[in-house]
Parts: structure tokens; C-alpha cells; sequence
């Protein structure tokens, strides 16, 4: 009897600059009646737990509280009567300047080593932006209203920053704008200070340190400048200096007009009218953000989520679905963690061994890897046709292009944009030596320099779920 319907329990975990957060949704895979391979695609999400938002944890020497933060997680698990072990997909997400802290890597893979059997690691400012977009609700109205919406996140240390069209997420950009680069107390105790906030004193001519008494006056100036820088960004292109050295990312691309702008985040909670004093600079920002937003050419509408959006989308759209023709070596365990996808340009009108070699070869050294050291995924657009002698040819070319990786049993990971990959495993298996460690997946669209994490086959072995991430930590 085919299955038609499959759900996962997936958890979303926030580590951000301010606050630390979860969500746990419940994932509805439905089979789409007009694919002709019958893929599985998510039709419903819906999140059944949304956990307490406490202040990051952080120690004397600035780094992540390890225990606090995972004692606090493990609470939000009971609270929620949910067992790591039934969490079946998800992702950890470290943001704003959390990700740059020394022990950030390896919190972030702790908490998600202890979230469930295949729940991601990651950090990455671009990666953020898709999943705020999604998580918030923009890129769904841009789909629902059939407009241009782009939508910026503002946190704690960040501002990630998208454009949705169609329900799609076309650009995605970032710059370190944030309501607690600079804190101070009630008494104007500065507390916290980040090196974005020291950049924008330099321009305008301040000086202060942690431990200093500021005065509001000069709290609004520095807010002010973070307010019109961006500003600046999200309205294109960002051309000050101060600008530059806050983009934590290459531009936002404007794909054309924008129709509409929408804000998330926690800065955004104050924005729309919410209230808190959290001893930062949040409420100036986002007053000095308000005083601006009758300059931008669009409205501004309000988004579904907002200081959630970032956990929501660890938890509702970090997930991806191969199709369902996929093809595996039982030898293979799961999940496989942190693969880099390295895209081969195969031409089909010259397919032949040769060719195959040198595109392989020139997309390794792309990345300044050497064949057969670590596990890869090797990345098709559409390399050969459904024709049994084509096939061959290219089974044998992969064959001999991996030479070193199969020599040394490392598992070989192909994934084809198009519906081919049971046709390309089977014959691999039938037509050459490589009868083992062998892994192949289709319809899915990566990019390369994606990081990929791949979860227990679903349905016989033949759908695969996929995270596609990033993992950049401790990028200034």
C-alpha cells in the first residue's frame, strides 16, 4: 500500500544576541498528484508549542553559558512534554553576534546534538534572512497578494534583511543593526557594548567603554545613525561608508519596485506599538526607525510573527524534501551532518568520461578540496538523459572521476536537480565497481556553497529530508 501522508515533529531553536527561544511544529507531508515522480511536499505547518524567551546566557568573558542555556532547553522539552527522541526534523540557529562568540560552534552543535536525532546546526546571516522571511509570515503574503515584500528582521545584533516574491525568497542580505550593540542601565551604566555600536561612535564623535555613564542624548545619536543606515540598505544600494562597514553580507539585489515593507524581530514588537524596557537601546531604535519610515517609498504593513519569526523558521521551513526516487546503500548510516554542496557543470551535449573528470575535477578545486579526503555532495543540474546507453556513460565517468573516494570508502553523495536519481544509482550499481557507499537524490534545488545535513530515508528508503544551512561562526 503506497503512503501518501507523512508527519514529523520539528523544533525550532533561537540562540540570538538578546534572547533565546523554541517552537515545536508538527510538519504534514502529502504526496503532489501532479509530479510525475509522486514527491512528497510539506502542505501544512502548524506549530502546537511556542517556549519562554529569556536573555541569552552569557559569562564574564562574554562567551555562551553553556549549562544555563542547555538546562533551559531541557525545561522547555518537559514543559512541552516532548521527548528529544521524537523530534524528526529541525534546525539550531545561532544569530546575530552570538554566532561570533569563541564557543559558538560548539554550543550550537551541543544543543543540537541534544534536540533530537536530526535537528541541524547552524549560523550564517544569510541563512537568517530565509528563514525570517519565512518564519514571519512575508514571504506567504507575497504569494497570497501576488507583491514584492521585503522584510527585515531586527534583533539584538542584526538586521536580516529579504525579498519574497510569489512566495519565493529571491535576495537575502544583512547588516549588524541591533537593539543591544550598546545597553546601559537605568542609571545610563553602559553594559554591554559591541564593536558595531564602537564604529558608530567613531563617525559621529563619541567615545565610551563599558562601565561609562552615557547620557540618553547621546544613546539617541548613536541610535539615530544605526536607524538611517538602515534605512539606507533596505531601500538600495547601501553607499556610506558606515554602511559598508557594517554589511555583514554582499547588497540586498532589488529584483524591481517594492510594494510593500514588513519589520520582525524583537525591535519590531516596539516598532508596531509593543512595550519593555530591556536596559539596551531596543525602544530608542525603534522609535528613531518609526521617525524614518515616512521616507520609504511603500508601506509598511505588519507581519503574522515577529520576534518569533527567526525560531519559527528554524522550525517550520528548514527542512527540504528530495523526491521520491531516490536511491541509497544500506551501508549508509544516518544522518550524514555538515556536507558541502559543490555544483558539477556537466554539459549532456559533451557527455563523455573526459568531460566529467574535468568538471569534477575543476568544481574541487573551486573549493580548494582534494578528492577522496572528505564527504562531499556532488551537485547536477540536468547531466544526461533518461537513455540507458547516456546512462552508462555517465555512471562509468562518475566512476572514474571518484576514484580516490571509493578507494577509500568514502560515501559518494550525488543530487540531481532533475527526476533522475534512482535510473543513475541503479545503473552505478549494475555497470561499475561502485556497488557500495552510494547515495543518490533528486529534486532538490541547492546552491553552491549550501551545507546540507541528510536525515533517515522516509517511504522505503527512496525520500530522503534534507536541511540546507549555513555555517559561518565568528565572522566579523
Amino acid at each position: 500500500m503506497e503512503i501518501n501522508k507523512i508527519e514529523l515533529l520539528s523544533v525550532g531553536v533561537d540562540v540570538g544576541t538578546s534572547t533565546s527561544h523554541l517552537v515545536f511544529s508538527n510538519l504534514v507531508l502529502e504526496r503532489d498528484p501532479r509530479s510525475p515522480s509522486r514527491r512528497f511536499l510539506i502542505r501544512k505547518r502548524e506549530i502546537i508549542y511556542e517556549g519562554r524567551i529569556i536573555n541569552t546566557p552569557l559569562l564574564p568573558d562574554d562567551t555562551i553559558d553553556t549549562d544555563t542555556l542547555s538546562e533551559f532547553f531541557r525545561e522547555e522539552y518537559g514543559l512541552a512534554e516532548i521527548d528529544p527522541a521524537d523530534i524528526q526534523s529541525g534546525a539550531v540557529i545561532v544569530t546575530g553576534e552570538t554566532a561570533k562568540k569563541d564557543n559558538a560552534r560548539q554550543i550550537v552543535e551541543a544543543i543540537s546534538n541534544g534536540a533530537g536525532d536530526f535537528v541541524a546546526a547552524t549560523a550564517g546571516a544569510n541563512f537568517e534572512s530565509l528563514l525570517t522571511a519565512m518564519g514571519s509570515g512575508a514571504t506567504a503574503r507575497s504569494k497570497d497578494y501576488n507583491k514584492t515584500i521585503l522584510s527585515c528582521d531586527i534583533g539584538g545584533g542584526t538586521s536580516n534583511i529579504a525579498i519574497s516574491r510569489k512566495g519565493e525568497v529571491l535576495s537575502t542580505s544583512c547588516i549588524s543593526v541591533g537593539g543591544r550593540l550598546l545597553a546601559a542601565d537605568s542609571e545610563g551604566r553602559i553594559w554591554r557594548l559591541d564593536e558595531p555600536a564602537m564604529k558608530v561612535m567613531e563617525q559621529i564623535g563619541l567615545n565610551y567603554r563599558i562601565g561609562d555613564h552615557i547620557p540618553r542624548s547621546d544613546i539617541e545619536r548613536i541610535a539615530t545613525r544605526f536607524a538611517e543606515v538602515l534605512i539606507e540598505v533596505i531601500t538600495g544600494p547601501a553607499t556610506s561608508l558606515l554602511a559598508r562597514q557594517l554589511m555583514l553580507t554582499d547588497d540586498i539585489h532589488f529584483p524591481g519596485k517594492i510594494d510593500e515593507y514588513s519589520f520582525s524581530g524583537g525591535i519590531a514588537e516596539l516598532i508596531y506599538g509593543g512595550n519593555g524596557n530591556y536596559d539596551d537601546m531596543g525602544n530608542i531604535l525603534a522609535d528613531k526607525i518609526n521617525s524614518l519610515i515616512p521616507t520609504l517609498t511603500a508601506p509598511v504593513v505588519e507581519p503574522k510573527h515577529k520576534i518569533r519569526a527567526t525560531v519559527i523558521g528554524a522550525g517550520a521551513y528548514s527542512l527540504s524534501i528530495s523526491g521520491s526516487s531516490g536511491f541509497m546503500d544500506d551501508k549508509i548510516s544516518f544522518p550524514i551532518r555538515n556536507v558541502p554542496v559543490i555544483r558539477v557543470d556537466v554539459d549532456p551535449s559533451r557527455l563523455s568520461v573526459e568531460h566529467v573528470i574535468s568538471r569534477t575535477r575543476a568544481s574541487f578545486r573551486r573549493f580548494d578540496l582534494k578528492e577522496g579526503e572528505e564527504v562531499v555532495a556532488l551537485y547536477f543540474k540536468d547531466p544526461v538523459r533518461a537513455y540507458y546507453p547516456e546512462l552508462e556513460l555517465f555512471a562509468k565517468s562518475i566512476e572514474a572521476a571518484l576514484t580516490n573516494s571509493i578507494d577509500n570508502k568514502i560515501p559518494i553523495i550525488l543530487i540531481f536537480e532533475t527526476d533522475i536519481a534512482c535510473s543513475v544509482g541503479n545503473v552505478i550499481r549494475r555497470e561499475t565497481g561502485l556497488k557500495t557507499n552510494l547515495l543518490s537524490m533528486d529534486e532538490l534545488i541547492l546552491n553552491e556553497g549550501d551545507w546540507i545535513d541528510i536525515g533517515e530515508p522516509l517511504v522505503a528508503g527512496q525520500v530522503f529530508p534534507v536541511t540546507v544551512k549555513s555555517l559561518i561562526f565568528n565572522k566579523n
